[in-house]
């Protein structure tokens, strides 16, 4: 008779797994993540993120009609700025005719009916490539609050749905919804990036947007962890979150994810708000590159790894794979 309790008897054929299966991953959990470039008919291979591309315009228009006709309801921009036009004050985020307002006014232009996403920081506009306006060697909070709201006005008058501050600075939320409130975009979202930490898993985004710079010594030059978080840290994550979502924040992200589902499941039992995860770059090629070594196969990984997310309580997924998780999911 023993034993007479099998929890094998739910897992013996692949329709009945599915019938009791907890967690299910979806094309709707997705958010693309798409780099843009200037110039024209542009997909320039990141060579740190294998199958990742940094777009042109029209580029961008061509993969964001894909990505609607695959379900996917929202992408999210990042711009690769040139030189040329960074400052130390990233003046250029507050052109309302830069790269990222004018990739906007295009895909809406186009008609496509998808969800935009952009991010609200000054490392790819700054000469430093921090994420605020240093000052006297630091990142200094209240300029680059100043400054962030003057960036997020930009881009919802360009026609962003969402702005996401990526940024870490104190107050910056609720200095954001005033300001958007004021000039009239009270239905624009604001996307937090509330709890993230100051990880080593960002670097071929860095390579993405030239922002990886080292110092005569070789090490990393960028120190960005006076305003990101520790990685050692989960109670500052929760404040944090609590303080972004009293300010106004409509949905909170963790970043990285991967590293950090302990962290996405603390918060999804402490507050009801949606809760993002980002499979940031380095988590992205670390399963690229295990699968190009034959270490790993690269699409079961990959939908387990996202479906981890959604199991910690993720409710949306950033990731640069999504169109073809999408084909995945969709077959």
């Amino acid at each position: 008779m023993y034993p007479t309790i099998r929890l094998r008897r739910n897992r013996k054929a692949r329709w009945l797994r599915e019938l009791v299966a907890e967690t299910r991953l979806d094309v709707n959990d997705l958010v693309l993540a798409l780099f843009v470039v200037e110039g024209s008919g542009q997909r320039q291979e990141i060579k740190t993120m294998p199958g990742i591309y940094k777009l042109s315009i029209d580029q961008v228009l061509v993969t964001a009609q894909q990505a609607y006709e695959k379900g996917i309801n929202a992408i999210a921009l990042f711009p690769c700025i040139d030189s040329a036009v960074r400052s130390d004050d990233a003046d250029e985020a507050y052109n309302l005719d830069n790269l990222i307002c004018r990739t906007i006014r295009s895909i809406k232009n186009a008609g496509i009916d998808i969800g935009i996403i952009c991010d609200v920081a000054l490392d790819p506009y700054t000469t430093h490539s921090h994420d605020g306006i240093v000052h006297n060697g630091d990142v200094d909070n209240d300029r680059t609050v100043e400054a962030l709201c003057n960036q997020a006005l930009v881009l919802a008058k360009a026609g962003a749905d969402i702005v996401a501050p990526s940024d870490m600075m104190d107050g910056r939320i609720a200095a954001i919804r005033e300001v958007l409130d004021s000039e009239g975009f009270i239905n624009v979202n604001i996307l937090s990036y509330a709890a993230k930490y100051a990880s080593n898993f960002y670097s071929p985004f860095r390579d993405a947007l030239n922002n990886n710079r080292l110092n005569n010594q070789g090490s990393t030059y960028l120190d960005k962890a006076t305003y990101q978080m520790d990685v050692r840290n989960i109670r500052e994550a929760m404040l944090e979150i609590e303080h972004d979502i009293a300010e106004g924040a409509d949905f909170i992200m963790i970043k990285p994810s991967m590293m950090f589902l302990d962290v996405i499941r603390e918060v999804a039992n402490s507050f009801n708000t949606n809760i993002f995860a980002y499979q940031v770059s380095g988590e992205y090629s670390m399963l690229r590159f295990a699968a190009g070594a034959n270490a790993l196969d690269w699409q079961a990984s990959l939908i387990e790894s996202l479906t981890c997310f959604k199991r910690a309580g993720a409710s949306g997924i950033f990731t640069y794979a999504a169109l073809e998780v999408a084909e995945i999911l969709n077959k």
